[in-house]
């Protein structure tokens, strides 16, 4: 991981995304007003009194950031938990077991791959209702096929070394084969896909929140820069500072994956391992 920190984009990546990680966490420390609180008067610029200015009702932007990040970076990680479940587990089965398995499996991942996940979220809500769960729900089962093709490519290469023949040799049981001796050394590429598919969950929840599909009982940056549509001209801040928030949320997690992917692959950057 130390590698990973001696670039520059590796540096201000996982600076980014531990600032926002934090920020998160300690969301009701840094901004304990409630955001969907009228604390002052509507459209005020920032000022010491309010860091990044007020809403159309008067509600704290900072507030609204810091708590819509938290949201945010709550439905990502909630995705790539399940992404990362599902895409480990199939991906490991089919490169391993190959084959009839392997085909079957690969299949299905081309099938859900080829799904717009913008669209059946939007679909989803609209039949069932707005809500977090089910934004977490439709694109945790939709964002695991590039997780699952990483990970077969890495198992099948695994599967023909020589350290898994010898623990084969020696009784080991295809569960124990896989997670403790192929697994370990095939999540390390795996990670590089996983930093940029959180990427993209915070874009597409941003995106369902800004076309006012967001969960309503929840602030979101995508619900602030869909507020701040009607008041471009007249109060700036309350659409620069969403959306600089989504941004280096963005560009952080991405910069995440290039040190990760450097790191995987040291010739890529010419650099020798």
């Amino acid at each position: 991981m130390s590698s990973a920190l001696r670039t520059p984009g590796g540096v201000l990546g996982f600076t980014l995304t531990l600032l926002f990680i934090a920020l998160a966490l300690a969301a009701h420390i840094v901004a304990p007003t409630d955001p969907f609180a009228s604390v002052g008067s509507p459209l005020t610029p920032p000022s010491r009194a309010h860091t990044f200015g007020t809403d159309d009702l008067g509600r704290d932007v900072f507030s609204g950031i810091v708590h819509g990040t938290r949201t945010s970076l709550t439905v990502a990680f909630a995705v790539i938990a399940i992404a990362s479940g599902l895409g480990i587990a199939v991906g490991a089965v089919a490169g391993y077991r190959g084959g009839s398995v392997d085909d079957v499996l690969m299949r299905g991942t081309e099938v859900v791959q080829i799904v717009p996940r913008f669209f059946l979220a939007v679909i989803v809500i609209a039949l069932f209702g707005p809500g977090l769960d089910r934004v977490v729900f439709v694109l945790g089962l939709t964002s695991w096929p590039a997780i699952a093709r990483v990970v077969r490519a890495e198992t099948l290469s695994l599967a023909r070394r020589e350290f898994v023949d010898a623990v084969h040799a020696l009784g080991a049981r295809t569960p124990r084969i896989l997670v403790r001796h192929i697994l370990p050394n095939a999540i390390p590429t795996a990670l590089v896909v996983i930093s940029l598919n959180a990427a993209s969950v915070i874009l597409l929840e941003a995106g369902l929140g800004f076309i006012g599909l967001g969960d309503p009982r929840s602030i979101s940056l995508g619900y602030l820069a869909n507020n701040a549509q009607r008041f471009l001209r007249v109060a700036w801040w309350m659409t620069l500072f969403p959306g600089a928030a989504i941004a280096l949320a963005v560009l952080g997690l991405n910069l995440v994956g290039d040190a990760l992917s450097e790191l995987a692959n040291p010739r890529r950057s010419g650099r020798t391992a």
